[in-house]
């Protein structure tokens, strides 16, 4: 599967279009994330445990929108964009969403 955030794919013709695909998750924040974010706040840098959480649900919807993309029949999803909304106090989703297509 060709994932690309470009409306096309250099060197590929686009000869389907199936449409909006899209995957999700939702994710809380962990006690133990949140006692080391404190202390870094305090003494500044990255904040790992938050960096891996959203890498791990990033990864997850893409992997949600590919297998919707798949059962279209799709080799390709364009155009992928990515959005985040708070679903409620310490829980966010994160959304991934593209267009499905073929191409040769």
């Amino acid at each position: 599967m060709i994932i690309t955030n470009i409306p096309l794919v250099p060197g590929k013709k686009i000869v389907e279009h199936y449409g909006l695909v899209s995957g999700s998750t939702v994710r809380a924040k962990h006690i133990g994330r949140d006692i080391m974010a404190s202390l870094k706040n305090i003494v500044g840098g990255e904040l790992k445990g938050y960096t891996q959480l959203l890498n791990e649900a990033r990864n997850e919807a893409i992997k949600r929108m590919v297998l919707q993309a798949e059962k279209l029949g799709a080799n390709a999803v364009i155009n992928v964009r990515f959005s985040t909304s708070s679903i409620t106090q310490g829980a966010a989703e994160l959304y991934a969403y593209g267009t499905a297509v073929k191409v040769e």
